[in-house]
């Protein structure tokens, strides 16, 4: 098995001094100035998205795709996708495919080869849904790894609604606990020669006292973040993500970057340079941190 996406990561973060992932979520009602003159909606979707590329620069380790925001488009939306993709990638940016896909086994297995076969977009990594169970993660982990990329399981996730069922006890520790275990066991195959697994998890920003628990049920796990900005998150309480090393930490986001101008003023391309340089340099300083004590 290829535990490339780990190791590739690490070097990329290094090489940026940057854990950041600009998140796009592209509605064609609220596009950047100049994208809708694109033509149909899903070029514009491309032009919106390459400028936010652009404008971010290496302030940025890589993107977040919401898959569902090109899907809508339809067929056009597919193309979309792939091409923004792409345009990442020939920028030096590891891509992830937000999809959170999670079903039966073989279909499990379809997603794989839709994210990681030949004909499917260019992608680094991938969300998924463990409540399917473990062999629902097996096939889509197993495409992956042997594309050499990356697979992010959902463990505790940012939205207000987690708690209801992700903190439930389950019988004796909340669900999230056993989420947890699970993503360490299922990644120990596969970890680079960074100390980091390929198989990543999803730990929300707006629940930062459970991050050092999940940590330690994790500790060569790579915490995709979200929720800091928009949603409420802070980055100076994510500290336990880092724990590892600089690169197990990946902070995603979204509307606090593409849509910054609306709080700053001016045009969106500097508005969200600054926003992700500002976000940039207070995760480094924080993955750099010496304890105290």
């Amino acid at each position: 098995m290829d535990a490339g996406f780990p190791d590739r990561l690490a070097a990329r973060v290094e090489e940026r001094r940057s854990q950041v992932l600009l998140g796009l979520d592209p509605d064609p009602a609220t596009l950047w100035p100049g994208a809708a003159g694109a033509g149909s909606p899903a070029a514009a979707v491309a032009r919106h998205c390459r400028a936010a590329i652009d404008a971010v620069g290496e302030s940025c380790v890589g993107v977040k795709l919401q898959l569902a925001c090109f899907e809508r488009l339809g067929p056009p939306g597919w193309t979309a996708l792939a091409e923004v993709a792409a345009y990442a990638a020939d920028r030096g940016h590891l891509v992830l495919g937000d999809g959170k896909r999670g079903d039966v086994p073989v279909t499990a297995k379809a997603y794989a080869e839709a994210y990681f076969g030949a004909a499917g977009p260019r992608v680094d990594a991938v969300t998924a849904n463990p409540l399917l169970g473990r062999d629902s993660l097996e096939p889509l982990i197993e495409g992956a790894l042997a594309a050499g990329a990356g697979c992010f399981v959902l463990v505790r996730t940012s939205n207000p609604g987690a708690a209801e069922i992700q903190d439930a006890p389950a019988p004796d520790r909340p669900l999230h606990e056993l989420l947890a275990r699970m993503v360490d066991e299922l990644g120990a195959g596969s970890i680079g020669a960074c100390g980091l697994s390929a198989v990543g998890a999803v730990t929300g920003a707006t629940r930062p006292e459970l991050l050092e628990r999940l940590r330690e049920l994790m500790p060569r796990t790579i915490f995709l973040v979200p929720g800091v900005g928009a949603q409420g998150g802070s980055i100076d309480d994510l500290a336990p993500a880092f724990a590892p090393g600089a690169a197990a930490g990946l902070i995603t986001a979204s509307r606090s970057i593409v849509n910054a101008h609306a709080d700053r003023g001016g045009d969106p391309a500097p508005a969200a340079a600054a926003a992700a340089e500002e976000l940039r340099a207070a995760a480094w300083a924080l993955s750099h941190q010496r304890p105290r004590g």
